[in-house]
């Protein structure tokens, strides 16, 4: 970490730390960059408010968007999914998003690393998103239950899962050495014990405060990433905190926004972004980038959304022309949730006998609402209109 970037900072310090490496053996002295806590509402220029609105409007459409659908709890399970394989992506871990939609979580024995993880994300977010919904506070302990889901039977896993870190790591270290990092976060010990927890803390007076939503959210992301809480998986919960957050505030009451396909995209501006608020306090050009990623993130979720739902409606005219009676709307429904779907997991879905699921998927073959089979065991079928929706 290039100490003169960080030195004078206006937001946080640098602190001496020395430790071992574990890989070499070698001993080394370095220093780590910690946060100052959150404070109120930093001073925005006119541009990063017209952000900040358009972020406002384009979620309160989104969220308006939810009251028109039947069921849109429905629509989650594809939007989860989505954002799963992209924030992973964002950490180097790229799982096919076809493999993760038609949601294998069940074949544990044969999935790959890649895959675990990603559906580890799906599980971790539905637990954050079922306790808010219940009535939780957005909490470290709630957070740290998803970390432990996260990193559940991966290489993360361990006695550090679902806990404050205890070792140092760096971020951004093409060598994996301290000193080549690109930042490194404050040493574990009491004083991350306690920074973890402010956050929460802050998150929980900031907007009765008259911190904007929008702006609380930018500035609960920086510090929760440059705080660095946990040994594994801060990108992948910090994105998720964005939602959740956006949930306790009102603004969002269907978690079906998709944050982290605009942010892969920018990945190199996102780190730099991050590390320029740390370097010199730039809490402005933070604040407008994070809040134009959150507007284009909401109008994409929207046209997503929206094509989901057109598709499954000419679905139902389609086999409602065929004459095709219950059993085949009930498997079009579950295919609004998961486009690609093999015939025994419609059978589970929808708790109909074998015989009228199997019947009735090759009437809607017939009729162009699923093409397939395709595989050689337990083969998949494809609503192919309803997944190219998923694809914009």
């Amino acid at each position: 970490m290039d100490r003169s970037r960080f030195a004078g900072s206006p937001v946080g310090t640098l602190v001496p730390f020395v430790g071992t490496d574990g890989r070499t053996g070698r001993p080394f002295s370095h220093v780590a960059f910690v946060a100052d806590p959150l404070g109120g509402e930093p001073q925005l220029a006119a541009r990063s408010w017209h952000a900040v609105g358009e972020a406002r409007a384009a979620i309160a459409a989104l969220d308006t968007l939810t009251t028109f659908v039947p069921n849109a709890q429905l629509l989650r399970a594809p939007s989860l999914r989505r954002e799963a394989q992209s924030t992973s992506a964002l950490e180097g871990t790229f799982a096919p998003l076809k493999d993760v939609v038609a949601g294998r979580s069940t074949t544990t024995g044969s999935r790959s690393s890649e895959l675990a993880e990603v559906l580890n994300y799906v599980e971790a977010a539905e637990s954050v998103f079922h306790a808010l919904t219940s009535g939780s506070a957005l909490s470290f302990g709630l957070v740290a239950g998803a970390h432990r889901l996260l990193v559940h039977e991966t290489e993360s896993d361990g006695p550090d899962a679902g806990r404050v870190r205890r070792g140092h790591v760096v971020i951004g270290s093409p060598t994996g050495t301290v000193e080549d990092a690109r930042f490194v976060p404050m040493p574990p010990g009491a004083p991350l014990e306690a920074a973890a927890r402010d956050i929460f803390d802050w998150i929980s007076t900031a907007v009765d405060g008259g911190v904007d939503p929008v702006v609380a959210c930018a500035l609960t992301h920086y510090q929760f990433e440059t705080v660095h809480p946990f040994n594994d998986g801060n990108g992948r919960l910090g994105r998720l905190l964005i939602v959740a957050q956006l949930m306790t505030t009102g603004l969002l009451r269907v978690p079906l926004l998709t944050v982290s396909p605009w942010f892969e995209s920018r990945r190199s501006e996102y780190q730099d972004q991050l590390a320029n608020v740390s370097a010199g306090g730039g809490w402005d050009a933070w604040v407008q980038f994070f809040a134009t990623g959150l507007a284009a993130s909401a109008k994409d979720t929207i046209a997503r959304i929206e094509g989901m739902l057109a598709a499954h409606r000419e679905a139902i005219d389609r086999l409602n022309r065929a004459g095709m009676g219950a059993v085949a709307r009930a498997i079009v429904d579950v295919l609004l949730e998961q486009p690609l779907i093999s015939a025994s997991q419609l059978v589970a879905r929808t708790g109909r006998s074998s015989a009228a699921v199997y019947a009735q998927v090759k009437r809607l073959v017939d009729i162009g609402v699923l093409s397939g089979p395709y595989g050689s065991y337990d083969r998949l079928y494809v609503a192919d209109a309803i997944w190219s929706a998923t694809q914009r």
